[in-house]
Parts: C-alpha cells; structure tokens; sequence
C-alpha cells in the first residue's frame, strides 16, 4: 500500500486497503485488492480517475459483483464502487437514477409508490449501472424495453446517449465494446399502475425464484447466455452435468445454469467446470454455450 495514494483516495471517498473481491462479490472468489474506494460523488470520482490515471495505476469499476468471477491473485489497482452515486429523481414518466443505485432497492421503492416498469428487475441482485451495462433481464423483459438515455463518462466528458445509438442486444449493449465508457447512470420509462398488484406480483417471482433458484449458496447468478430458441439450464441437464461437483464448485441440483461455491472455491474450479459443460454442450448438441458471468484477473 502506498500512503500518499491511500490519503488521496480516503480525502474523495470510503477506502478499504485490506478488501478481497471474495468479500465484494457474490460468488465469494478472489484475492487482495489493494484499494478499494467508493467516491462520494461524480465530482469526486473525476478527481480519482484523474489520480489513477496520472499515477498509472489499472482501476476496475464495479457494482455489487453479481456477474463477475475474480481470481485469487492480488490486484495490483483500485477498485471503484459507485455506492454514493446513487440518487434519483422522478419525472411523469420517468425516473433518473445513478449508476450505483440498487436494482432490487429501487424496484421495491417504485412498486411501494404505485410505479411500474421495474417489476421484472426485482430480483436482480445488481447496480443499474450493471443493469444498463449487461442489458440485464428476466421473465422475458429487460432493460433495454426500459431504459431512454444513458449518462456515460468518458475520460473528463459527460454526455446522454439515447437508446437507439446503445446497440441493445440480448445480455450486450455498446459498453462491452467500450471499456473506457464508464456509466454515471440512467433514465428510464415507469408508468403508473396498482400498487398493490405490481407487489404481489413481486412477491410471486421471489417465490418461484426461491423455489428454483440456489439463492442460499453463493453464486454469480446465471452461468451462461441462453442459445436462440433454447434454455442454457435444458441443455447442460441433457449432458448430465446437473449435480456435477468439482472441489469446491457444484453445478446446482435445483437450476443448472447456476455454478454455485460450496464453501472452498477457486476460480480455476469455476472455470474448469464451466469449459467441461461447454465441451459437453458442443459435442451433444452442437451449441456453443456463451458465458454470461465476466472473468476479471482470472
């Protein structure tokens, strides 16, 4: 740990030195970051990034690490959650909200409001930055049905992006292909409707989602992309991979496409497992199985 970058990051932000990105995400796998930092506001992670960047020292933006498979190797950077940038704001039909705000958080408080639009997030354990980023979705709907303009930081400019220049695509969108964008947040279309019924309607999909989904053991949600026309769970159970365990890794009993930790996993036990169902998909079924979760430092 260098103290002058310790100082600088601690007088814009909430520091951690002694973090792991076991800690930070939900799979609970990898090693020692060396800072990890979450910027009081947009202004202060300007002068952050500017630091960083001057300094030379690599940074990873991060939401709640719902997505994300970490190695066990130290990071050398800085890794920048956007917990304080999480303000919102609501128009007539619109609500703007920051890149760390909570998706399951903000569900809930629009539905408790009468709001709907967000009912299909409401068990997406991630950031709307994250949301935006992945195009992330359930129950047949996702955010590119939602979202009208992104705000985007790239390098010191600030500037809107509509939804027809973002290149939605299912699990995709324009900022996979540029890592340099950073998301600041986003607007999206709610309209009004029964509060009641937009709640039970909540309350049922936590229901099923706990009936068939391992939400009792960490995870990094669903495995894999499903192919066109299929489901990745029907074709990883069809090679006889529900169930499969691997040191510390399980290929989940109740859904399949949900690699789970069964306390004293690696990243390599992930990966492993997740190339042999690939392996086998290919060789029955002739599909190749795209990965959903993000590699970082593997």
């Amino acid at each position: 740990m260098n103290i002058e970058t310790a100082n600088f990051l601690s007088s814009h932000g909430d520091l951690r030195v002694d973090a792991r990105f076991k800690d930070i995400t939900t799979i609970r796998i990898g090693g020692k970051i060396d800072y990890l930092v979450s910027p009081y506001d947009v202004e202060r992670l300007l002068l952050i990034l500017r630091y960083l960047r001057e300094k030379d020292i690599p940074f990873k933006i991060l939401g709640k690490g719902s997505n994300l498979l970490c190695g066990e190797a130290d990071y050398e950077g800085c890794v920048i959650r956007l917990d304080h940038i999480n303000e919102y704001s609501f128009d007539k039909d619109s609500v703007t909200v920051g890149a760390g705000a909570s998706v399951v958080r903000l569900s809930k408080l629009l539905a408790l409001q009468g709001l709907s639009g967000f009912e299909f997030a409401s068990g997406i354990p991630g950031t709307i930055g994250g949301l935006i980023y992945m195009n992330a979705g359930a129950y047949k709907s996702s955010a590119s049905e939602i979202v009208k303009r992104v705000l985007v930081l790239d390098g010191e400019r600030q500037f809107w992006m509509d939804k027809s220049e973002l290149d939605f695509a299912y699990r995709s969108s324009i900022f996979q292909k540029h890592p340099e964008w950073i998301i600041l947040g986003g607007e999206f279309s709610i309209r009004e409707g029964d509060r009641d019924e937009i709640l039970k309607l909540m309350a049922d999909r936590l229901k099923r989602r706990q009936e068939t989904q391992p939400l009792d053991k960490p995870s990094a949600g669903s495995c894999f992309r499903n192919p066109e026309g299929d489901f990745a769970w029907r074709l990883i159970d069809g090679v006889g991979m529900r169930g499969y365990q691997f040191n510390g890794i399980k290929v989940s009993e109740k859904h399949p496409n949900f690699i789970v930790n069964m306390g004293s996993a690696t990243a390599n036990d992930f990966l492993i497992t997740s190339n042999l169902i690939q392996s086998k998909v290919k060789e029955v079924y002739g599909v190749d199985l795209r990965r959903e979760v993000e590699c970082f430092n593997c």
